[in-house]
């Protein structure tokens, strides 16, 4: 999570909503990003869409199951029917989205084998959040 937590300080930098996501696959990070929705004017350019796009990338595999998802804050529905198609095998993620998370809709969005670990590094995640749309919306 601190992996993901350095991506989603990089987003806020680039005046990007601060979410970082890393792909772990034996200890090891396959794939990382940051959100760049601003930057590449695609609202589907979400911290979890680019890393999994960099972890299929750099396995030459479009499933993930013997994955870890480490992200800032709860995937939305978006990317956790991603998630799902890419058959991820563990999501662990940090802050609750209680507007947009993907819980609010429904949690069988993600693959029925899919672990999912919530609360990590929870205060420094949604810190990160609150700081910038503080500065945003003051």
């Amino acid at each position: 999570m601190v992996e993901a937590l350095r991506e989603a300080r990089k987003a806020g930098e680039e005046g990007e909503i601060p979410i970082g996501a890393v792909v772990v696959s034996r200890g090891r990070i396959i794939g990382s990003g940051h959100n760049m929705t601003e930057r590449l004017h695609d609202a589907t350019a979400h911290a979890e869409m680019i890393a999994v796009t960099a972890a299929t990338e750099s396995i030459g595999a479009k499933y993930l199951a013997d994955c870890t998802l480490y992200v800032t804050v709860e995937p939305c529905p978006m990317c956790a029917g991603a998630l799902n198609w890419s058959q991820v095998g563990r999501i662990v993620y940090g802050a609750p989205d209680p507007r947009r998370g993907y819980s609010l809709y429904s949690p069988s969005l993600l693959h029925p084998k899919t672990e999912v670990l919530s609360g990590v590094l929870s205060e420094e995640c949604a810190s990160l959040m609150l700081d910038f749309f503080r500065e945003k919306r003051p």
